[in-house]
């Protein structure tokens, strides 16, 4: 059975997944809560498949699945997350990932996304396979399409109402450091306030 690496900085999803992969005879070679620890998890033990949250601190997932994919081990990455709108898929499509679940859904399909992934298929919602093709246009008219990894992560927990404090401590930041990004945030996109950075993640289906 393939080996995995689940990556979650929430214990209780870390735990839910080891107990189901675990079940069906998966090994379980280890369980880390950031992306930096992830890097260096793969390129010790060079797991078969990566179960990935994109919204965990010191490397955003994006970023991680970049690097675990530069790397060339033939590892495959399945992303399990909450963000799950079609604009969070297309760029971890885009990253190189494998499989896309939501963690709204049921976590019983992870074992069909592992099926499917093991045998090199891609485990996306059809309409985002469907417009791969088109992604290089796509980026160039998407405003969004301007911001780093990590600033988009931080624009997905303001749109959720998160506090500076508690991106900071989400991310692994300072308070200082999150009131950079979203200064940084808001001249990229030329917006002065928090009403019309939300009303633009919607329009560009970020929300």
């Amino acid at each position: 059975m393939a080996k995995i690496l689940i990556v979650d900085d929430h214990p209780a999803i870390r735990m839910a997944v080891h107990m189901l992969l675990k079940q069906d005879g998966y090994h379980i070679l280890a369980e880390v809560d950031n992306g930096v620890d992830a890097i260096a998890m793969v390129k010790i033990n060079r797991p078969d498949i990566v179960i990935l949250d994109i919204g965990i601190p010191q490397l955003d997932g994006i970023e991680v699945i970049k690097r675990i994919k530069l790397l060339d081990m033939g590892t495959k990455i399945l992303v399990l997350s909450a963000q799950s709108t079609h604009h969070v898929m297309v760029r971890c499509f885009q990253a190189g990932a494998d499989g896309f679940l939501s963690k709204l859904d049921d976590l019983l399909l992870l074992k069909d996304a592992i099926l499917k992934i093991e045998k090199k298929q891609r485990y996306f919602p059809r309409e985002v396979i469907a417009g791969a093709r088109h992604a290089h246009a796509v980026d160039r008219e998407d405003l969004l399409s301007t911001l780093s990894s990590r600033e988009l992560s931080v624009l997905l927990q303001i749109c959720q109402g998160q506090t500076n404090k508690q991106i900071a401590e989400s991310m692994l930041l300072s308070e200082k450091t999150v009131s950079t990004y979203k200064t940084r945030l808001m001249k990229k996109l030329n917006i002065t306030n928090i009403i019309d950075l939300v009303s633009l993640a919607r329009r560009q289906k970020l929300l």
